[in-house]
C-alpha cells in the first residue's frame, strides 16, 4: 500500500517536470531536478526500489494518454531495474539487450 502511495507522489512529480512548458518552468530546473530525482531513486533500499518498480506498473492505469504512457515507463527512463541489477553482470546484459531491443 505505501509502495503505491509514494509510486503515485513520484509519477505525479515526473509529470510535473515532463509536461509543464517551458514557459511555466524553467528547462535546465526540471532537468536538474530530474538528475536529482533519478539519483535519489537509485540510492534507495533494494527492497523499496522493487517494489516502486513494481508499483508504477499498477497505478499507471490511473493516468490517461501521455501521463499513462509516462508513469508506466518511470523504471524504464530512470534505469530503475539496472540500479537493482548493479551487482549481477549477468542481470545488467539481459537489461541492456532488453532496453536495445525496445529503443
Amino acid at each position: 500500500m505505501m509502495n503505491l502511495q509514494v509510486a503515485r507522489i513520484i509519477a505525479n512529480y515526473v509529470l510535473f517536470l515532463y509536461m509543464t512548458d517551458e514557459d511555466t518552468l524553467n528547462l535546465d530546473a526540471a532537468v536538474q531536478q530530474m538528475e536529482e530525482l533519478a539519483s535519489d531513486l537509485e540510492a534507495l533500499d533494494k527492497d523499496l526500489l522493487r517494489g516502486l518498480i513494481d508499483a508504477f506498473a499498477v497505478i499507471a492505469p490511473e493516468y490517461s494518454g501521455e501521463a499513462q504512457l509516462t508513469v508506466r515507463n518511470i523504471a524504464h527512463a530512470f534505469y530503475l531495474e539496472e540500479a537493482l541489477a548493479a551487482d549481477d553482470p549477468v542481470r545488467l546484459a539481459e537489461l541492456e539487450a532488453l532496453r536495445d531491443a525496445r529503443d
